[in-house]
C-alpha cells in the first residue's frame, strides 16, 4: 500500500483551511493530512484541530521554504511514500491529485508539478504576474534542459528520494522555483501535468502586482545561484 502525505504550509489561512482539509479527505484516496502552521495570528491552528488534522506548529515564521521542509520532515521520519506540497488557500482543487500522482506510482518521475498553463482550466493571475512567471519559466527552462510551465506552482507530488532530499535540502528562499533548479541538478526527473487552479477565495496572497517584478528578479537570481552549486546527491545514487 502506498502511503500518501498532504503537506499544507499555512499562515493566517482561518478562511481556506476547513475547505481545503475537506475537499482532500473527499477524494477517495487515503491521504495523511498535514497542516504546517508557520506563526499564523489567526484561528488556522484551532481548525485545523477541530477538523482532526495533524498541524506542526513552528516556533519561528519561516516562510513557505521552512514550512514544506518541516512537512517533508515528517513525511520522512514517518516512513510516506509520496508527499504532496498543497497551497492553504483553496487554489489547488483535491480533485487534480490523482494526475499528480499516477507519474510516480507508474515509476516514470521522481516529481511531478501541477501547471496552470497547461491549457487546463482558465484561470489568470495579474498582468505583472504572468508576465514575471514566463521570464522565470525561460531562465529556469534554459537551466535545466526541459520545458517547464509553471516554476512558481506549489502544487507537487514528490516520491520517496525526493521526500530525502528536500527533508535535507529545500530552498528557503523563493523555494518553488529554486527546487525546480536544485531537483534537476541533483539527478532528479521531473514532469508536469495539467491542472486546473481555482481564485483565491479569502485571505491575501504573499506577492502583490506591485512587488512581481522584485520578485522576479530575485527568483532569477536564486536560480542562477542553485544552478551553480555544486550537487549534494552522488551520480552514483541518482537513479538507485
Amino acid at each position: 500500500m502506498v502511503r500518501i502525505a498532504a503537506i499544507i504550509p499555512a499562515y493566517n489561512e482561518e478562511a481556506n483551511i476547513h475547505r481545503v482539509i475537506r475537499d482532500i479527505r473527499s477524494q477517495d484516496i487515503d491521504i495523511k493530512v498535514v497542516v504546517v502552521n508557520d506563526c499564523s495570528t489567526d484561528s488556522t491552528e484551532s481548525i485545523v484541530r477541530r477538523e482532526g488534522e495533524t498541524v506542526l506548529n513552528l516556533t519561528n515564521n519561516l516562510g513557505i521554504g521552512g514550512a514544506v521542509q518541516t512537512g517533508m520532515r515528517f513525511a520522512r521520519d514517518e516512513g510516506y511514500d509520496i508527499a504532496l506540497q498543497v497551497d492553504g488557500d483553496g487554489q489547488h482543487p483535491a480533485s487534480e491529485i490523482k494526475a499528480l500522482i499516477e507519474p510516480i506510482r507508474n515509476g516514470n518521475v521522481d516529481v511531478v508539478i501541477g501547471s496552470r498553463f497547461l491549457g487546463k482550466g482558465d484561470f489568470q493571475s495579474s498582468f505583472a504576474r504572468r508576465i514575471g512567471i514566463r521570464i522565470i519559466s525561460l531562465v529556469n527552462s534554459i537551466l535545466v534542459g526541459q520545458r517547464i510551465s509553471d516554476n512558481t506552482s506549489g502544487f507537487r507530488a514528490f516520491n520517496r528520494r525526493a521526500i530525502e532530499f528536500l527533508s535535507e535540502h529545500y530552498p528557503q528562499d523563493y523555494p518553488e522555483p529554486v527546487a525546480v533548479v536544485e531537483l534537476f541538478r541533483n539527478g532528479f526527473r521531473i514532469a508536469e501535468v495539467p491542472v486546473r487552479m481555482l481564485e483565491r477565495e479569502g485571505g491575501e496572497s504573499s506577492i502583490s502586482s506591485i512587488s512581481s517584478i522584485y520578485y522576479m528578479v530575485k527568483v532569477l537570481t536564486a536560480s542562477l545561484v542553485a544552478f551553480t552549486r555544486k550537487p549534494v546527491v552522488r551520480k552514483d545514487k541518482r537513479r538507485s
